[in-house]
């Protein structure tokens, strides 16, 4: 059983175009746990309409840890809210996942609406990065796949981390367990963060978050001023 767990904070706009394509899946064995951080708009309520499993939230790593306390599933699936699941995304992933022996996968990722400047900058300066230094480089983003027993050893997100948490989770995981990149298929991700923040900022920030993770260690101040869920206002771009 796949146990897909979401956090969330004020993502009426966005969760239901993730519920929407995990339903369209050609897979049905799987729950979908919702970890709300204390919404104020419809994001409850749509949860509650697809019949989520509703947990409590709080920053992105505590909304996970707590979705995964529930869950109920042997693989566990974390998902941010503004991203889609291509047609067969996961069935073909979870082959893949199987028939190459992973036990903690990350994804490519394809900003939508689709642009193709947009494409072809993520392409060339991230997915083919990730996919060639899998192993060297392992980094996680928008969506993770672990076995539940080995994010059990893992001790799950380090939640006194302010800034790439995943980033973390995949330099623990890749010390113990087998780590890769899927090749399958790519997740389609919201272009929201780099509509809103501009590319330039965008891009030195994860810079700096890398640097600061691979040299110093994990981001535990607030020197890159992360806030969950700050696309909200002036979004009117959701479409796929």
């Amino acid at each position: 059983m796949l146990s897909i767990i979401i956090p969330t904070l004020n993502e009426e706009d966005y969760l239901p175009l993730l519920l929407d394509s995990i339903k369209e899946q050609d897979f049905d064995d799987y729950e979908i746990i919702v970890a709300d951080a204390g919404s104020v708009d419809k994001t409850l309520e749509i949860a509650k309409h697809y019949n989520c499993i509703i947990t409590k939230g709080g920053k992105v790593a505590v909304g996970r840890n707590n979705g995964a306390k529930v869950a109920k599933g042997d693989m566990l699936f974390f998902l941010d809210a503004d991203v889609i699941l291509p047609e067969n995304f996961l069935e073909k992933t979870i082959n893949e996942f199987k028939e190459r022996n992973l036990d903690v996968i990350g994804f490519k990722i394809h900003p939508f609406p689709h642009k193709e400047i947009t494409y072809f900058f993520v392409n060339i300066f991230y997915n083919r990065i990730i996919t060639k230094l899998e192993n060297k480089f392992p980094h996680l983003s928008a969506g993770v796949l672990v076995k539940r027993e080995v994010f059990k050893i893992l001790n799950g997100y380090d939640e006194t981390i302010k800034f790439a948490e995943d980033y973390d989770l995949a330099r623990r995981s890749v010390k113990l367990f087998k780590f890769g990149i899927i090749k399958s298929d790519e997740l389609w991700v919201s272009d929201r963060r780099w509509r809103k923040d501009g590319w330039i900022k965008v891009g030195i920030k994860h810079l700096i978050g890398e640097l600061h993770t691979s040299v110093i260690g994990p981001v535990r101040s607030d020197i890159l001023n992360y806030k969950f869920n700050h696309y909200k206002d002036n979004d009117n771009q959701k479409k796929r």
